[in-house]
């Protein structure tokens, strides 16, 4: 396969499930505003503080209220993480591959697009209300992904767009427990309390993990949740199940027996898998949530970096500049 069109495909699932992500991240918070008295849960600056856009945020000087962090992150053609962005290159590269994508897939993506783009232009409903447009978005990316998954032909070019949206997902999942964080940080004090547990379940449902996780464990724990969303082997969200099919894939397209590595890539994916198979939910407690999630989100980036030198480094990205 050529590196161009493996980057292509690579990129657009990767887009494809950011925006679902960001998407899952608006939906928390706003379960959030409605399970929380008092205004409490009124906190959206968490939402860009996960992301890790906070600099960029604060240089342009825009508020922290609800209806300009909605907008910035739902809408914002500028800001290159927004759900319109994401949509946007992903329908740029899903352009460039059309002999390889299902002809549905693509016409799905394309139209998810322009429904972002129209929902852009008249986006007061949005603001006010996001939980049917999250749903919507959260709906349409899953409907690519079936068709990809039933129209896709599994060979190389399937194991690209699993890769990339395998390591997007394994980053956000992280991510979406670092807003659980960001959230607490102004009152401590409501660590165990009734408003944690309303906090925990609303962050469940936004990963589509609560009845699952019931399922596994009942009632709510944080501990347990933080397992289950980080350490769980079975649930396809997890950060370590989507790592160790995100090396599967790696192995399957190099075809590199798996225990050995043939390249920077497989060789770090491999080492974080292992670190983290081997891990209890009490170690990461006694490293903190927030310092181990920043230092997971650090390893899975020089996963992405050896990705991008092994596959792509010598091809520029479709609009002549890195994708990110």
């Amino acid at each position: 396969m050529l590196s161009r069109v493996a980057d292509a495909i690579y990129w657009m699932s990767r887009y494809l499930e950011r925006a679902e992500n960001i998407a899952r991240f608006l939906d928390v918070n706003w379960h959030l505003t409605l399970d929380t008295p008092g205004g409490r849960g009124e906190q959206w600056m968490p939402l860009v503080s996960a992301m890790g856009d906070f600099d960029l945020f604060a240089a342009r000087e825009l508020p922290g209220d609800r209806e300009t962090i909605i907008r910035f992150l739902a809408f914002d053609p500028e800001y290159p993480n927004s759900i319109v962005s994401c949509l946007g290159r992903a329908r740029d590269n899903a352009r460039t591959i059309r002999e390889i994508i299902p002809t549905e897939m693509w016409e799905q993506i394309n139209t998810f697009y322009h429904l972002v783009r129209e929902a852009a232009k008249g986006c007061d409903a949005v603001l006010n209300n996001p939980y049917h447009f999250c749903d919507e978005v959260k709906r349409r990316d899953l409907t690519i992904s079936g068709i990809a998954g039933d129209a896709m032909s599994h060979d190389e070019a399937w194991d690209f767009f699993r890769l990339g949206r395998l390591l997007e997902r394994a980053d956000k999942t992280s991510r979406i427990l670092d807003v659980k964080y960001f959230i607490l940080l102004p009152h401590p004090t409501d660590v165990g309390s009734n408003l944690d547990y309303v906090q925990w379940a609303a962050l469940l449902k936004a990963i589509s993990a609560l009845e699952a996780y019931r399922r596994r464990h009942g009632r709510i724990q944080p501990e347990r949740i933080v397992e289950f969303l980080l350490l769980d082997h079975d649930f396809p969200r997890s950060v370590l199940w989507s790592l160790i099919r995100a090396q599967q894939c790696l192995h399957a397209i190099t075809g590199t027996p798996m225990g050995y590595f043939a390249n920077p890539a497989e060789k770090r994916i491999g080492q974080l898998c292992g670190d983290l198979a081997y891990m209890s939910v009490e170690d990461v407690v006694a490293k903190g949530l927030h310092e181990f999630t920043d230092n997971l989100q650090t390893r899975m980036n020089r996963v992405d970096e050896a990705v991008f030198a092994t596959f792509f480094s010598t091809f520029p990205a479709i609009d002549g500049a890195s994708q990110q």
